[in-house]
């Protein structure tokens, strides 16, 4: 790996790894490291390019992401753990479930979509003109093709097909808002389409794990209550 992800952890126990979404960084998941570092050991990461965590080399895709994880997994020398994405963190949990199964124990999906069409069309069209001019500056200006990047992975990804969804075979939760910016019909296709999934759709927008943090620490503990002995 071309690049050390920077990480905050708390906690001793079971490894909890909180993947935050695009734009954002392990901060966003204060209200979750707090609640579940007693009974967890809480891992929240800076994905390559966000937060503390240097751009590297490699190519700035959802792919990629989930083969950081690996990595930074192998580093820890972690073998399995529960991992709770949000938006794009969701979309890094669905490819790295589908692709190292062995090492997920759970599921908890906030927010994620299998393609930038299950974003609702008030915010997807202001992110693809909001693209298509950082593309133009990306040449010229570092703040521009970050932005670009950043942009660019919600206009071009993520891009998984509900069949794929079928090779995730771990207890799984997908959670959102009732207002959320992913279209209500594309989670509950989600969910439909994890064999055994659990769908949770409480009162909020997409950022529910930090403005609504105890109404969803309550339904991510429900959930994790049915799968690990404490």
């Amino acid at each position: 790996m071309d690049i050390d992800l920077y990480y905050q952890e708390k906690g001793n126990k079971e490894p909890l790894i909180l993947l935050h979404g695009n734009g954002e960084d392990s901060s966003y998941f204060r209200h979750q490291m707090d609640d579940f570092s007693g009974r967890y050991r809480v891992i929240a990461v800076d994905t390559r390019g966000h937060g503390k965590s240097p751009r590297g080399t490699q190519p700035f895709t959802i792919e990629q992401f989930s083969r950081d994880l690996y990595h930074f997994m192998e580093s820890l020398q972690i073998s399995k753990a529960i991992i709770l994405g949000f938006s794009d963190g969701a979309n890094i949990a669905m490819k790295f479930a589908m692709k190292y199964p062995n090492r997920v124990k759970a599921l908890i999906l906030n927010g994620g979509n299998l393609n930038p069409k299950g974003v609702k069309t008030a915010t997807q069209l202001p992110i693809e003109i909001g693209y298509k001019i950082a593309k133009q500056f990306a040449s010229k200006s570092q703040n521009a093709k970050k932005k670009a990047e950043l942009l660019g992975l919600m206009v071009n990804e993520p891009n998984i097909t509900p069949a794929e969804l079928s090779k995730i075979a771990v207890p799984t939760l997908v959670i959102c808002g009732k207002r959320d910016m992913i279209k209500e019909s594309h989670t509950k296709e989600i969910a439909k389409n994890i064999p055994n999934a659990k769908l949770s759709i409480i009162e909020g927008n997409h950022f529910i794990a930090n403005k609504r943090y105890a109404a969803f620490n309550k339904e991510v503990e429900n959930f994790l209550q049915t799968i690990c002995e404490f």
